[in-house]
């Protein structure tokens, strides 16, 4: 096997979708795979969930890719597109970039597509105050798509929350009233859950629910894991020990020296650095496991490579495995925590020297 290698799990993926489906029983699910599917990769992605009633991504060129590798499912274009040119692609692929944005009904009422936009979805700011039209001008909106003739009358809400990893935020509350009171207004469907709305809150599940994280089995709460959700991990990072060696009391290891020995110590060094995406940010702070044992990571990590203190895990040797999250010993939530980050950047920043290893599917 090529190391590092996140080892991907088709199981753990559809368990997961499994789960949106206990969470949201009534509702459609969109299932978010941007950011090559949140670093998990999005062609194997895509075919795991290919039970889901539509896909979401961020870009153009990411619906684009997926088009062009047989996705036949609607995909979303979270971001939306701003010329023509772009209107006219997405509207050649069947693709759904959404409205966030007065320019772009503008833009749609002044040009003439090949053939009408399908599936269409309008972005409501309901309270985020990122990408979205103003809930008291989404029926003006609405008639002006309408009336553009680039639209067939297939539309829905969409809405984001800011804050539903905060559970019990009256912000939250504020944002569904927006969103039910417009869904009152046009009778249009509504798409307004992310995880951990999904998890949490379920009178905002409504028409179409759109889980990220989740699917990928990590936990959108701070202090929980997926575990505790009843989420399996869909990723698990491992690389291999390529150098184990003896120092002594007071020699130092790494860039910097910021680590020392207080005693004779053995050191080993594992192939994977910030040049894969392993952040920085865990010099001197995270864990590894070796041989089902926790083991420290010491010193700053390199491009390629990272030093572990293996004193207490005298039986660890060249080519053994290195578990740098995934698994129950140690989940992602934990080393992001390790990180001062969120699981999110983890898992999405991993680069392409990482080899995928997709399993049992």
């Amino acid at each position: 096997m090529t190391f590092p290698t996140a080892t991907i799990s088709i199981s753990a993926l559809q368990h997961n979708f499994a789960r949106v489906k206990h969470y949201a029983p009534k509702s459609k699910v969109m299932s978010v795979i941007k950011a090559d599917a949140y670093g998990h990769g999005v062609i194997a992605v895509a075919e795991a969930l290919k039970q889901s009633d539509a896909f979401a991504v961020a870009r153009l060129s990411e619906a684009v890719s997926l088009r062009h590798h047989g996705v036949t499912l609607p995909i979303v274009i979270l971001e939306g597109v701003n010329t023509a040119d772009d209107f006219q692609l997405a509207a050649e692929l069947e693709l759904s970039p959404v409205i966030h944005l007065s320019s772009q009904v503008d833009l749609l009422s002044s040009i003439t597509l090949v053939q009408p936009l399908r599936f269409n979805w309008i972005m409501v700011d309901s309270g985020m105050h990122r990408l979205g039209i103003r809930p008291e001008d989404i029926e003006t909106a609405l008639s002006r798509l309408t009336a553009s003739g680039n639209m067939n009358d297939e539309f829905g809400l969409m809405s984001h929350f800011a804050n539903s990893d905060l559970v019990g935020d009256i912000r939250n509350q504020h944002q569904l009233e927006h969103m039910q009171s417009l869904k009152h207004k046009t009778g249009l469907p509504v798409c307004l859950s992310n995880s951990a709305a999904v998890l949490a809150y379920p009178e905002s599940h409504l028409d179409w629910v759109r889980p990220g994280l989740m699917l990928y089995g990590i936990s959108p709460f701070a202090n929980t894991n997926a575990a505790e959700h009843e989420l399996q991990p869909a990723m698990q990072l491992t690389t291999q020990l390529i150098s184990v060696y003896d120092i002594n009391i007071g020699e130092q290891v790494g860039y910097g020296g910021d680590w020392s020995a207080k005693q004779a110590s053995r050191i080993g060094v594992a192939s994977i650095g910030y040049g894969d995406g392993y952040s920085r940010h865990l010099s001197n702070r995270s864990e590894v496991v070796i041989r089902g044992q926790r083991c420290p990571v010491i010193g700053r990590i390199s491009m390629d490579t990272i030093c572990i203190n293996l004193t207490d895990c005298s039986k660890a040797s060249v080519g053994d495995e290195v578990l740098l999250w995934g698994r129950s010993e140690l989940m992602v939530e934990e080393v992001a925590e390790y990180a001062g980050t969120i699981p999110y950047e983890l898992v999405t920043v991993l680069s392409k020297r990482v080899n995928r290893d997709v399993i049992d599917g």
